[in-house]
Protein backbone atom coordinates (compact mmCIF):
# COMPACT_ATOMS: atom_id res chain seq x y z
CA UNK A 1 0.00 0.00 0.00
CA UNK A 2 1.57 3.44 -1.39
CA UNK A 3 2.11 6.07 1.16
CA UNK A 4 -0.10 8.27 -0.84
CA UNK A 5 -2.89 6.04 -0.21
CA UNK A 6 -2.46 5.17 3.37
CA UNK A 7 -2.37 9.22 3.76
CA UNK A 8 -5.67 9.42 1.49
CA UNK A 9 -7.50 6.46 3.50
CA UNK A 10 -6.63 8.33 6.93
CA UNK A 11 -7.69 11.33 5.65
CA UNK A 12 -11.08 10.24 4.57
CA UNK A 13 -11.43 8.55 8.25
CA UNK A 14 -10.77 11.91 9.63
CA UNK A 15 -13.40 13.59 7.49
CA UNK A 16 -15.93 10.60 8.27
CA UNK A 17 -15.13 10.90 12.18
CA UNK A 18 -15.97 14.36 11.79
CA UNK A 19 -19.58 14.00 10.01
CA UNK A 20 -20.02 11.25 12.90
CA UNK A 21 -19.34 13.96 15.53
CA UNK A 22 -21.55 16.26 13.87
CA UNK A 23 -24.27 14.24 13.59
CA UNK A 24 -24.15 12.60 17.40
CA UNK A 25 -24.16 16.44 18.20
CA UNK A 26 -27.30 16.57 16.27
CA UNK A 27 -29.34 19.43 14.97
CA UNK A 28 -30.18 23.37 15.57
CA UNK A 29 -34.22 23.46 15.07
CA UNK A 30 -35.38 26.09 14.49
CA UNK A 31 -38.67 27.90 13.83
CA UNK A 32 -40.61 31.42 13.96
CA UNK A 33 -44.06 31.10 15.76
CA UNK A 34 -46.54 34.22 14.53
CA UNK A 35 -50.16 34.67 16.16
CA UNK A 36 -52.82 35.87 14.12
CA UNK A 37 -55.53 38.01 16.17
CA UNK A 38 -58.48 36.31 15.13
CA UNK A 39 -59.34 33.61 13.13
CA UNK A 40 -58.41 33.71 9.30
CA UNK A 41 -56.82 37.51 9.95
CA UNK A 42 -54.00 38.58 8.60
CA UNK A 43 -52.61 40.90 10.96
CA UNK A 44 -50.28 39.50 13.57
CA UNK A 45 -50.03 40.12 16.91
CA UNK A 46 -46.66 40.27 19.06
CA UNK A 47 -45.95 36.67 19.98
CA UNK A 48 -46.19 35.94 23.99
CA UNK A 49 -43.70 33.25 25.31
CA UNK A 50 -46.26 30.52 25.65
CA UNK A 51 -45.92 28.60 21.97
CA UNK A 52 -44.72 25.28 22.84
CA UNK A 53 -42.98 23.24 19.70
CA UNK A 54 -42.04 19.67 20.61
CA UNK A 55 -40.48 16.65 18.27
CA UNK A 56 -40.92 13.20 18.42
CA UNK A 57 -40.45 10.12 16.35
CA UNK A 58 -42.64 9.59 13.60
CA UNK A 59 -42.59 5.93 14.62
CA UNK A 60 -43.97 6.25 18.12
CA UNK A 61 -40.73 5.20 19.78
CA UNK A 62 -40.06 7.48 22.42
CA UNK A 63 -38.77 4.98 25.10
CA UNK A 64 -35.26 4.81 23.97
CA UNK A 65 -34.59 8.82 23.74
CA UNK A 66 -32.29 10.08 25.58
CA UNK A 67 -32.99 12.59 28.56
CA UNK A 68 -30.60 14.67 28.62
CA UNK A 69 -32.84 17.58 29.90
CA UNK A 70 -33.86 16.29 33.10
CA UNK A 71 -30.12 16.91 33.94
CA UNK A 72 -29.97 20.38 34.75
CA UNK A 73 -31.58 22.38 37.68
CA UNK A 74 -34.95 21.97 38.50
CA UNK A 75 -37.74 23.84 36.67
CA UNK A 76 -39.81 26.51 39.48
CA UNK A 77 -43.07 27.73 39.63
CA UNK A 78 -42.35 30.83 41.42
CA UNK A 79 -45.62 32.30 43.42
CA UNK A 80 -44.75 36.22 43.87
CA UNK A 81 -47.60 38.75 44.51
CA UNK A 82 -50.06 36.58 43.77
CA UNK A 83 -48.57 35.01 40.65
CA UNK A 84 -47.10 31.92 39.20
CA UNK A 85 -44.09 32.60 37.04
CA UNK A 86 -43.64 31.74 34.52
CA UNK A 87 -46.89 31.57 33.68
CA UNK A 88 -46.39 28.34 30.98
CA UNK A 89 -43.67 25.99 31.80
CA UNK A 90 -42.90 22.60 29.50
CA UNK A 91 -40.90 19.70 30.72
CA UNK A 92 -39.55 16.40 30.21
CA UNK A 93 -42.16 13.28 31.31
CA UNK A 94 -40.06 12.04 34.64
CA UNK A 95 -39.27 16.14 35.42
CA UNK A 96 -39.75 17.26 39.42
CA UNK A 97 -40.95 20.97 39.06
CA UNK A 98 -40.58 22.93 42.30
CA UNK A 99 -43.35 25.32 43.90
CA UNK A 100 -41.49 27.84 46.18
CA UNK A 101 -43.71 30.40 47.63
CA UNK A 102 -42.26 33.98 47.27
CA UNK A 103 -44.87 35.38 48.90
CA UNK A 104 -45.39 36.50 53.22
CA UNK A 105 -48.60 34.96 53.12
CA UNK A 106 -50.09 31.27 52.28
CA UNK A 107 -51.01 29.35 48.70
CA UNK A 108 -52.76 26.46 48.02
CA UNK A 109 -51.25 25.00 44.62
CA UNK A 110 -53.73 22.26 43.00
CA UNK A 111 -54.44 21.13 39.63
CA UNK A 112 -57.97 18.80 38.55
CA UNK A 113 -56.40 18.11 35.01
CA UNK A 114 -55.35 15.63 33.10
CA UNK A 115 -52.01 16.48 32.68
CA UNK A 116 -51.09 15.52 36.57
CA UNK A 117 -53.92 15.92 39.28
CA UNK A 118 -52.53 17.25 42.75
CA UNK A 119 -52.87 19.25 45.98
CA UNK A 120 -49.90 20.39 47.77
CA UNK A 121 -51.79 21.83 50.70
CA UNK A 122 -51.44 24.81 52.43
CA UNK A 123 -48.16 26.00 52.85
CA UNK A 124 -46.48 29.17 53.97
CA UNK A 125 -43.94 31.82 53.07
CA UNK A 126 -40.61 30.60 52.33
CA UNK A 127 -41.53 26.85 51.95
CA UNK A 128 -40.97 24.73 48.65
CA UNK A 129 -43.57 22.09 47.69
CA UNK A 130 -42.93 19.51 44.57
CA UNK A 131 -44.74 17.71 41.81
CA UNK A 132 -43.23 14.69 40.29
CA UNK A 133 -44.59 14.95 36.34
CA UNK A 134 -45.00 11.33 35.10
CA UNK A 135 -47.39 11.34 32.29
CA UNK A 136 -47.13 13.75 29.31
CA UNK A 137 -50.60 15.50 28.85
CA UNK A 138 -51.40 19.68 29.38
CA UNK A 139 -51.52 20.60 33.56
CA UNK A 140 -53.47 23.60 34.38
CA UNK A 141 -52.40 25.45 37.99
CA UNK A 142 -54.43 27.44 40.13
CA UNK A 143 -54.03 28.57 43.76
CA UNK A 144 -56.89 27.23 46.07
CA UNK A 145 -57.01 31.00 48.04
CA UNK A 146 -56.27 33.29 45.43
CA UNK A 147 -58.34 32.59 42.07
CA UNK A 148 -56.44 35.22 39.87
CA UNK A 149 -53.35 32.49 39.98
CA UNK A 150 -52.89 30.27 36.98
CA UNK A 151 -50.32 28.64 35.08
CA UNK A 152 -49.82 25.87 32.44
CA UNK A 153 -47.55 22.60 32.78
CA UNK A 154 -46.59 21.19 29.18
CA UNK A 155 -45.59 17.75 30.01
CA UNK A 156 -44.11 16.13 26.80
CA UNK A 157 -42.65 12.75 26.12
CA UNK A 158 -39.21 13.74 24.47
CA UNK A 159 -36.15 15.71 25.25
CA UNK A 160 -36.79 18.30 22.07
CA UNK A 161 -38.47 20.56 22.76
CA UNK A 162 -38.47 24.40 23.23
CA UNK A 163 -41.12 27.34 24.29
CA UNK A 164 -40.91 30.74 21.97
CA UNK A 165 -39.62 33.75 22.98
CA UNK A 166 -40.85 36.80 23.04
CA UNK A 167 -40.48 37.13 19.15
CA UNK A 168 -41.70 34.06 17.88
CA UNK A 169 -38.33 32.26 17.43
CA UNK A 170 -37.55 28.45 18.99
CA UNK A 171 -34.77 26.82 18.63
CA UNK A 172 -34.55 23.16 19.75
CA UNK A 173 -30.73 21.93 20.22
CA UNK A 174 -28.95 18.43 19.68
CA UNK A 175 -31.68 16.54 17.59
CA UNK A 176 -30.67 13.59 15.66
CA UNK A 177 -31.40 13.16 12.13
CA UNK A 178 -34.20 11.61 11.39
CA UNK A 179 -38.15 11.59 10.69
CA UNK A 180 -40.06 13.22 13.66
CA UNK A 181 -43.88 14.26 14.37
CA UNK A 182 -43.94 17.78 14.85
CA UNK A 183 -46.32 18.62 17.66
CA UNK A 184 -47.37 22.31 19.39
CA UNK A 185 -49.37 23.89 21.84
CA UNK A 186 -50.52 27.36 22.61
CA UNK A 187 -53.19 28.32 25.29
CA UNK A 188 -54.98 30.58 23.18
CA UNK A 189 -55.39 28.03 19.86
CA UNK A 190 -58.40 25.56 19.66
CA UNK A 191 -56.99 22.06 19.80
CA UNK A 192 -58.06 21.81 15.77
CA UNK A 193 -55.81 24.25 14.75
CA UNK A 194 -52.72 23.09 16.88
CA UNK A 195 -53.53 19.55 15.52
CA UNK A 196 -54.10 20.94 11.50
CA UNK A 197 -50.53 22.71 11.91
CA UNK A 198 -48.37 19.37 13.45
CA UNK A 199 -46.40 17.67 10.59
CA UNK A 200 -44.00 15.36 10.27
CA UNK A 201 -40.56 16.61 9.24
CA UNK A 202 -37.21 15.11 8.31
CA UNK A 203 -34.67 16.11 9.98
CA UNK A 204 -30.96 16.25 8.11
CA UNK A 205 -28.89 19.22 8.13
CA UNK A 206 -26.81 20.66 11.12
CA UNK A 207 -29.29 23.69 11.10
CA UNK A 208 -32.76 22.87 10.39
CA UNK A 209 -35.49 25.32 9.59
CA UNK A 210 -39.27 24.84 10.31
CA UNK A 211 -39.79 27.68 9.03
CA UNK A 212 -42.78 30.27 10.15
CA UNK A 213 -45.79 28.44 11.87
CA UNK A 214 -48.69 30.65 11.48
CA UNK A 215 -51.54 30.00 14.59
CA UNK A 216 -54.71 31.66 14.79
CA UNK A 217 -55.71 33.27 18.73
CA UNK A 218 -59.31 31.96 18.28
CA UNK A 219 -59.75 31.76 22.29
CA UNK A 220 -58.65 33.13 25.41
CA UNK A 221 -57.60 31.18 28.69
CA UNK A 222 -60.63 30.98 30.77
CA UNK A 223 -59.95 32.32 34.08
CA UNK A 224 -63.01 31.97 36.16
CA UNK A 225 -62.87 28.61 37.10
CA UNK A 226 -63.80 26.30 40.24
CA UNK A 227 -61.68 25.79 43.36
CA UNK A 228 -60.48 22.32 44.12
CA UNK A 229 -63.56 21.07 45.44
CA UNK A 230 -65.07 21.60 42.05
CA UNK A 231 -67.11 25.18 43.83
CA UNK A 232 -66.95 28.72 43.09
CA UNK A 233 -64.77 30.63 45.41
CA UNK A 234 -65.84 32.30 48.63
CA UNK A 235 -64.38 35.88 49.05
CA UNK A 236 -65.22 35.93 52.70
CA UNK A 237 -63.76 32.35 53.47
CA UNK A 238 -59.97 33.56 53.46
CA UNK A 239 -60.25 37.51 54.39
CA UNK A 240 -58.16 37.06 57.06
CA UNK A 241 -54.46 38.79 57.02
CA UNK A 242 -52.59 35.58 57.25
CA UNK A 243 -54.02 34.21 54.21
CA UNK A 244 -54.14 37.23 51.23
CA UNK A 245 -51.81 39.91 52.94
CA UNK A 246 -48.33 40.20 54.66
Amino acid sequence: MSLVYQRCLLLAAAMLCAIGGAFAQGSTIKAHVVMNNHKHASKATPQEPNAVVWLTPANGRSDSLPRAQNAGPRPELVQKNKQFTPHVTAVEVGSVVDFPNHDPFFHNVFSLFNGKRFDLGLYEAGSTRSVHFDRAGICYIFCNIHPQMSAIVVVVDTPYFAISNKLGDVVIPDVPPGQYEMSLWDEHCSPEDLKAASREVTVRAETFSLGTIRLDRSRELVMVHPNKYGRNYDPQVFSSPIYSQP
